[in-house]
């Protein structure tokens, strides 16, 4: 299926590994030029150099989103290279340090906000006049199951997501009239190298197989997980992909799960 992304602007952050890079290998694949950040130089290298064979043009800015001046030139190099931005997904976060909520400290929580949530306010308020000039725009913040249901010795991820999640619905309704979509996706247990080196540790603690260790969290952490599977990158990517293109033109302001039914609300 054409997506009729071909020419399209696209900046996603948080695109050396992981999710982030998935999503900006689904846009290569769709004709999409790429504007890519992440804080490591060599890491966004060799994404770069990974998606050489889609030719489409990528920029790639190391850019800690956590500081202003740093988003400002990622903008400004991006405006510079390409003149517009149709599509940004804020994908770059955290999930900070897995304490309850009386151990974490007032600056864990101002950090994990800076990343999580200001960050993605800097970017939208800085891409959205580009936009509204060219009267089309998609805007997909990723979140997480954990904005709807959430892990009590992660409050403070907990927090930002949900925070997240209310800006989509809110910056879809400031933003219709410019035609400017936003919306959310929410994935839970996906194969990143981070839920990799995770299973990884459970399975050397445990004395057991990576396979072993994803069954045993599963069973202990994600008993509505009911595909009982982590997911794979390519499957949030791909319904990332989708609502950056004109075949979602009716859908704004709405949550996609990506999480094999681990949310057990309605």
């Amino acid at each position: 299926m054409d997506l009729n992304l071909k020419e399209k602007v696209a900046l996603v952050t948080g695109a050396s590994k992981g999710i982030g890079k998935g999503i900006a290998e689904e846009l290569a694949k769709e004709g999409c030029h790429l504007i890519i950040c992440a804080r490591d130089q060599v890491d966004l290298s060799q994404v770069v150099s990974e998606l050489e064979k889609y030719n489409v043009d990528v920029l790639a800015v190391p850019t800690d989103l956590t500081d202003e001046q740093q988003i400002d030139n990622l903008i400004h190099k991006s405006q510079e290279r390409f003149g517009k931005i149709d599509i940004l997904v804020n994908n770059a976060g955290t999930i900070g340090d897995p304490l309850s909520f009386m151990e974490l400290s007032t600056q864990q929580w101002r950090d994990i906000f800076e990343l999580n949530v200001f960050s993605a306010v800097t970017l939208i308020r800085k891409v959205v006049p580009m936009m509204q000039h060219n009267k089309w725009g998609r805007i997909i913040n990723i979140s997480s199951e954990n904005g709807e249901q959430p892990d009590p010795d992660m409050a403070h991820y907990n927090v930002t997501k949900g925070a997240l999640n209310n800006l989509t619905k809110t910056l879809s309704k400031v933003l219709a009239k410019d035609g400017i979509l936003v919306n959310t996706v929410s994935p839970a247990f996906i194969k990143t190298p981070l839920v990799e080196s995770m299973m990884q540790d459970i399975a050397d603690k445990e004395g057991i197989t990576p396979d072993e260790a994803v069954q045993a969290f599963l069973k202990n952490k994600r008993p509505n997980l009911v595909l009982e599977r982590a997911g794979d990158v390519e499957e949030t990517a791909s319904v990332v992909t989708f609502l950056a293109s004109d075949k979602a033109s009716f859908v704004t302001g709405a949550n996609f799960r990506v999480d094999g039914g681990s949310v057990a609300s309605v």
